[in-house]
């Protein structure tokens, strides 16, 4: 069990039973997974772009992505039903937590300028912000980085509300920006 689920389990769920008074503990929000994309709009013109995007999602999360495809022609973007425009991995269970610790701990950190991210979900129990390039991860060899490519990164949880949600991610470690 990685230690992040371990602190969940014994601490945080406890901490948030407390402060919004659960009375079933099925209602305590938890993390349920987490989906990284990228979208590739190179991958139109260069086919090698978007298998270095694949490669580097790999080893950023540990597991092989889908790649995604348009689902309707648009021609003011020259794109075609059916062409390669996208990257994405939905990661659950232990790498899931694995990830997250290690974004959290390592990656924000190493982000130029970072004083948290904004405090603002979706109202439905997730939370989504996006990074401008893949550089900070350390899992990847700068020297094969060949453009900066950037992603978007969804937490998805169990909680029915934004306050909830964002509490949750919160305890977990995520680091948000503080509100003067």
């Amino acid at each position: 069990m990685s230690r992040l689920k371990k602190r969940y389990q014994e601490e945080i769920k406890e901490a948030l039973k407390e402060k919004f008074s659960y009375t079933n503990p099925t209602k305590i929000p938890e993390l349920k997974k987490i989906v990284i994309s990228m979208g590739v709009a190179e991958a139109i013109k260069d086919k090698n772009v978007l298998q270095d995007c694949v490669k580097e999602l790999t080893l950023i999360s540990g597991q092989k992505p889908i790649v995604t495809i348009a689902k309707r022609s648009v021609a003011n973007f020259k794109l075609r039903e059916g062409q390669a425009i996208g990257v994405k991995v939905t990661l659950r269970g232990k790498r899931m937590y694995e990830f997250f610790d290690r974004f959290c701990n390592i990656v924000c950190p190493r982000i130029r300028d970072f004083r948290g991210f904004n405090k603002k979900g979706d109202s439905r129990g997730s939370y989504s912000l996006g990074l401008t390039d893949q550089q900070m991860f350390p899992e990847l060899n700068l020297d094969e980085v060949k453009r900066d490519q950037g992603m978007n990164i969804t937490f998805v949880t169990t909680a029915t509300e934004e306050e909830d949600c964002l509490e949750l991610l919160t305890q977990l470690g995520l680091p948000y920006r503080k509100e003067n």
